[in-house]
């Protein structure tokens, strides 16, 4: 029985050691103000899910309960300082559907989203996301679609079924084509599964582009202060007429317009610094790597036209919306 007094103690000193440590950190220490700030960052999106999975549970997998998750997640901006400026937001199509095409820098792409995510617009993800505890379970229920990277004959499969839930059910998706998140300042070359989405439901691609978040946020060198992101809307690219064989110079023609106005919007003071330029005006060699292969010719013209995919029913669809 005296072994508690004394254990009492020993916790209570660490909870002040505790109380004492973490503002000194907080001031002292911009890499442990980054961990702080991301695990605060991650914490929050999984406590604002918890609180989200009743309300949506009441309409069920549902693609309109995105709304309800965009209203919880539109504020973490301001915790954070950081402003996001949105341009070209007429250029969504105001009533069809569309796929949505953006570059991906890291999970604070979240916060440019939810400031520009256009009514009945789904996420493509990956499946792994399923299993984020709240997280994974609210955007379930928001109707996010799941895609299983390593199994690509899945992943194949999904894709021909959300074609024919864009045409049935007036859905728009959101895709990352990088495939996963690029810390270096420029964009990754496009995977091709969005280009061929777009081309088989032969709906409109929506390019848009965020800023760098190099003046606010860098991985690499644990740095996360506030700041300023532009998010910018470019004009839809239509893809009528256009086949399969046409899909490689679609994606690398809209990617390459994407670098472009990403250099633009990370260079001029408004959404990031100047690292992406190296003394002398060189870019740096990922960009001139990745940039080698884009071809800058004409899109293709609807020269040969492909035929919309089959109106059949969608009540095997793993992805319902």
């Amino acid at each position: 029985m005296e072994l508690w007094p004394g254990l009492w103690t020993v916790l209570l000193l660490l909870f002040l050691l505790l109380l004492f440590l973490l503002p000194t950190l907080w001031f002292c220490s911009p890499s442990a103000k980054y961990f702080f700030k991301m695990a605060f960052y991650n914490g929050w999106i999984l406590f604002l899910a918890v609180l989200a999975i009743p309300v949506c549970a009441v309409r069920g997998r549902n693609v309109e309960n995105m709304k309800i998750l965009r209203l919880m997640l539109l504020h973490i901006k301001y915790l954070y300082g950081i402003r996001v400026e949105v341009r070209g937001a007429h250029h969504f199509p105001p009533s069809q559907p569309y796929v949505v095409v953006s570059n991906h820098q890291s999970s604070l792409d979240l916060l440019g989203m939810m400031e520009v995510l256009p009514g009945r617009c789904v996420p493509i993800a990956k499946r792994e996301l399923l299993w984020a505890g709240s997280a994974g379970l609210a955007c379930w229920l928001a109707g996010v679609i799941f895609i299983d990277r390593k199994r690509t004959g899945d992943a194949i499969s999904v894709m021909s079924e959300v074609a024919q839930t864009l045409l049935t059910q007036d859905v728009r998706v959101w895709v990352f084509p990088e495939g996963t998140r690029n810390h270096n300042g420029s964009m990754l070359p496009f995977k091709r599964g969005a280009f061929h989405l777009a081309v088989q439901a032969q709906v409109p691609i929506v390019p848009i582009v965020m800023s760098s978040y190099q003046d606010f946020y860098c991985k690499k060198e644990r740095r996360f202060t506030s700041g300023r992101c532009q998010v910018r809307v470019l004009p839809p690219v239509p893809t009528e007429g256009l086949t399969p064989d046409n899909v490689p110079e679609l994606a690398d023609r809209v990617r390459h317009s994407m670098l472009t106005v990403f250099r633009e919007i990370s260079t001029d003071g408004r959404g990031g610094g100047d690292y992406l330029q190296k003394p002398g005006g060189a870019v740096s060699s990922l960009e001139s790597t990745s940039e080698a292969n884009v071809d800058t010719a004409p899109l293709p013209g609807p020269s040969c036209p492909f035929p919309a995919p089959p109106m059949d029913s969608l009540a095997s669809v793993q992805s319902p919306l």
